[in-house]
Order: structure tokens, then C-alpha cells, then sequence
């Protein structure tokens, strides 16, 4: 499901008040009211929607990880339900899945205490407490990059 040039001149004339920007990956910016996608990628259709998913909800930032999780099954849940019945047939639940799961391992991988590799708690935006060893640490974004935690503590 590339996205055609028709679906993107729907979604231009649906959506005035959002750019649609072609580039190297797919983003939603609240910023600049821009959806970032890759016409190139497999199953772009159903990524671009997602993102305007996240346009539609007011999705900006988030304070805690699991927010962001959240943040994503509700985009995922509105691209389905309200979105695709209007622009493409339908969305795979597989492929939700899967794009879920990379934010799944996101999240697991950064909880994981530098020191002992125990699953730690985050206490407040990027920083994490190992309820084993007490170790504290911040990770950095690592969504676009190798993850990095630096210990605090």
C-alpha cells in the first residue's frame, strides 16, 4: 500500500491545516503541523494514516515511556477505526502489531539497569531507579539511534 498520488491530494484537500512532507521516515510533528512520510516504504499508506492519526488526537509530547506506547495503540486504533474505512480498505493487524512491538522493545531496552540488567521504574521524564540495586539512570531518546544509559546515581 504505497501512497498515490491521489490519497495524498485527499488527504492535502481533507486536511488543510497539516503539511504532507515526503522524506526518509515517517513522523508527526506538532510543531510545525507536519506528517513526515516515506513513499517508498512498504505499506506506507498505512503509516501515513497512523501519522495523521496522531495529528488528528493533538498528540504532542509525553512525560512518562508508556505514555508514548499508549500514544501509539491510540493512533494505531484511530488509523483503523476512523481513517482507513475512508482512504484504504483496511490496516493489518499484523503489521500494527509489529509496529507496536518495536515500542515495546523501545521500552523494555531503556528500563534496563546499566548496572545488574534488572528491569527498573522510571520516577519522572527519562530517568529510571533499579529497585535491585538502586541504580539510577537516563537514557538517551533512542528511537533513531543506538540507546544509550547514563548513570545518575
Amino acid at each position: 500500500m504505497r501512497p498515490t498520488k491521489e490519497l495524498i491530494a485527499r488527504l492535502h484537500a481533507d486536511f488543510p491545516a497539516i503539511r504532507f512532507e515526503p522524506g526518509n521516515t515517517f513522523a508527526w510533528s506538532a510543531v510545525r503541523s507536519v506528517v513526515q512520510y516515506d513513499p517508498s516504504a512498504a505499506q506506507a499508506a498505512a503509516f501515513l494514516l497512523h501519522e495523521l492519526a496522531h495529528a488528528q488526537l493533538a498528540h504532542a509530547d509525553f512525560q512518562l515511556d508508556i505514555e508514548l506506547l499508549a500514544r501509539e495503540r491510540e493512533a494505531w486504533d484511530y488509523a483503523t477505526n476512523v481513517l482507513a474505512p475512508m482512504y484504504l480498505d483496511a490496516i493489518d493487524e499484523e503489521l500494527i502489531e509489529t509496529s507496536l512491538d518495536t515500542y515495546r522493545q523501545w521500552l523494555y531496552a531503556r528500563s534496563l539497569c546499566p548496572k545488574c540488567s534488572t528491569t527498573g521504574l522510571q520516577t519522572k521524564t527519562s530517568t529510571y531507579i533499579c529497585m535491585n540495586c538502586r541504580c539510577s539512570w537516563r537514557p538517551n531518546d533512542a528511537r533513531q539511534c543506538e540507546l544509550r544509559r547514563v548513570t545518575i546515581g
